[in-house]
């Protein structure tokens, strides 16, 4: 089902995320994710020359893991090609602190933790959930394992369907199911 039609309205900022997943030669994998906004009126700005064109990136951010078959990341890198302020791009360091952690359960708390707050960027910290989900998307169709046994390490209880109560568990991985846990 659609969302209904809007009522009339004008356009005023587009938020683009966009991740992909490479698997190297060296039998690692590159997640990356790239953040554009851009808005539909020039925006005032005195550290981007006065002001940010309408059409012109407001933020481009980018952020790279490279990963092995059990999600351990091995090295991050960040870049903020664009933003509106010039001290901004100095928070892209504070991303290696993930290095040598494991995307799967408890994950999202610890790069909280980690680079979260003050010391990061709200927005590169924005592209974690989606750089984990694109990681576990890429890596499945290579993995030796079981497709939803590999699923369950990474995925169980963090939605409805990998809840351990839910119908999905029940009939795939039965010995992980637990009836108390139907929503």
């Amino acid at each position: 089902m659609s969302l209904s039609k809007p009522v009339r309205r004008k356009h005023s900022h587009r938020r683009s995320i966009i991740c992909n997943g490479y698997e190297r030669e060296d039998g690692m994998w590159d997640i990356e994710a790239q953040m554009t906004d851009v808005k539909a009126e020039c925006v005032d700005n005195p550290e981007r020359g006065g002001y940010v064109a309408a059409g012109e990136a407001f933020h481009d951010m980018k952020l790279r893991f490279t990963i092995d078959k059990t999600f351990l990341i091995h090295h991050v890198e960040a870049a903020i090609d664009e933003s509106p302020f010039m001290m901004c791009p100095g928070a892209v360091h504070v991303f290696k602190r993930l290095e040598g952690t494991r995307i799967g359960p408890g994950w999202q708390r610890e790069a909280k933790e980690l680079v979260g707050g003050a010391q990061g960027c709200t927005h590169l910290h924005e592209l974690l959930p989606v750089l984990a989900t694109t990681s576990i998307q890429s890596l499945w169709p290579s993995m030796d394992e079981d497709v939803m046994d590999a699923g369950a390490k990474v995925m169980l209880n963090t939605c409805r369907t990998w809840a351990q109560g839910s119908d999905v568990i029940k009939r795939y991985l039965p010995e992980l199911y637990v009836e108390e846990s139907v929503l």
